[in-house]
């Protein structure tokens, strides 16, 4: 058995909005490819797109994030904030709960452990 895997480029994938009760600004929609998933040790990479739009998050998984495309704000309950454009990353802890905001249509990449 390989422990090297190649994964796919992502290809269609229909827009989804957001749900209205999350909803701060906006009508933003997302969509998701899921390029990678290992439900043993509770891992999954993939991409993810999202239109403008300003709505709640409350995170129970850590996220490493890596923005490809666009620009969005997260800002926490707790008034910490970051601004992620292209090339950056940053990593979302099990706990945080906050706002999560596309200024620019974004895409990023993205790896989840629950």
């Amino acid at each position: 058995m390989s422990h090297l895997i190649k994964l796919p480029a992502a290809g269609e994938a229909a827009w989804e909005p957001v749900p209205a009760d999350k909803i701060v600004t906006g009508q933003p929609q997302t969509r998701t490819w899921v390029l990678y998933d290992n439900p043993g040790e509770k891992l999954c990479a993939g991409e993810w797109e999202a239109t403008v739009g300003k709505w709640r998050i409350a995170y129970a998984e850590w996220e490493y994030v890596r923005m490809l495309s666009g620009h969005c704000v997260l800002t926490g309950d707790d008034g910490t904030t970051i601004t992620a454009g292209p090339g950056d990353a940053f990593v979302i802890e099990p706990g945080f709960t906050g706002t999560w905001e596309v200024t620019v249509p974004m895409r990023k990449h993205w790896v989840i452990r629950e």
